[in-house]
């Protein structure tokens, strides 16, 4: 269970250097660089509330306005560091032939460095959020629990990126379907609307999207300022921390054949 905990700090070091240089090499030879990190999320936004509020005009009693925007803002935060680490994620290793090929560098290491890159987006929006709920008055205690949202959130994406970019190797196909996943998620997670809002009898197919499950859990301690319930809380976890290491075990089982096929 703590193998891949300790793989990945001993090799710490490398996966910050190679992950540093990623993010440097993503928006080096833009004009403006690492500032589309801070405007990519606002103009999603922008286009998101346009949807809910401007043409289908979504009300909740408890969030008008600029709160409701929040809502919104806070749903799709998630939503950035996960849609985005499948799309890279996918072909990690299908991208990368030469390290597969050397034997000396850990191979593991390049779909979670596809994660740490995919998540820079997601921590600057968090950044952007917190400032306005801090200006907004609605900063509260619990908001510090979003920290441990985090935190499992990089642990299922970083096993679940571990599963399909292994399997991607020898089934292509994989990298076609996730752009057409990604927008199936985004759709059906309540990302512009409440849990409240969902109809009883669809409740249960919700438990098999884990967007439903990382929207709540930075949802309810950032703008509803309590702990996400317990439900929420333990479902989450146990599938984070078993998706985290299964996706370790069954990457390891599968790279020694891996540059046969890349």
């Amino acid at each position: 269970m703590l193998q891949p905990f300790s793989f990945l700090f001993h090799h710490r070091k490398i996966l910050f250097a190679v992950s540093a240089n990623s993010i440097k090499s993503k928006y080096a030879g833009s004009t403006l660089g690492i500032v589309w990190a801070f405007i990519f999320p606002i103009l999603f936004l922008l286009v998101y509330s346009a949807v809910f509020v401007g043409i289908l005009q979504v009300r909740l009693e408890r969030f008008e306005g600029f709160d409701y925007i929040l809502l919104i803002f806070c749903g799709l935060i998630p939503w950035f560091g996960f849609s985005e680490a499948l799309g890279s994620g996918v072909n990690s290793v299908t991208s990368n032939s030469n390290l597969i090929r050397n034997t000396l560098f850990p191979i593991e290491l390049i779909p979670v460095q596809s994660v740490i890159v995919s998540s820079v987006t997601q921590v600057i929006g968090l950044f952007i959020l917190t400032v306005a709920l801090f200006v907004k008055g609605m900063l509260g205690v619990m908001s510090f629990f979003v920290v441990i949202s985090f935190f499992l959130q990089l642990l299922f994406v970083v096993g679940l990126i571990w599963i399909i970019s292994a399997l991607n190797v020898f089934i292509r196909d994989i990298g076609q379907i996730i752009p057409v996943v990604i927008l199936l998620l985004m759709m059906v997670s309540p990302i512009g609307y409440t849990k409240e809002m969902i109809p009883e009898k669809m409740l249960p197919y919700m438990q098999f999207n884990p967007l439903y499950f990382m929207v709540e859990m930075y949802r309810e301690p950032l703008i509803m300022n309590k702990l996400p319930d317990v439900h929420t809380i333990i479902v989450f976890s146990i599938v984070s921390f078993c998706t985290f290491v299964l996706g370790f075990i069954f990457f390891r089982r599968l790279k020694e054949v891996f540059a046969d096929y890349v």
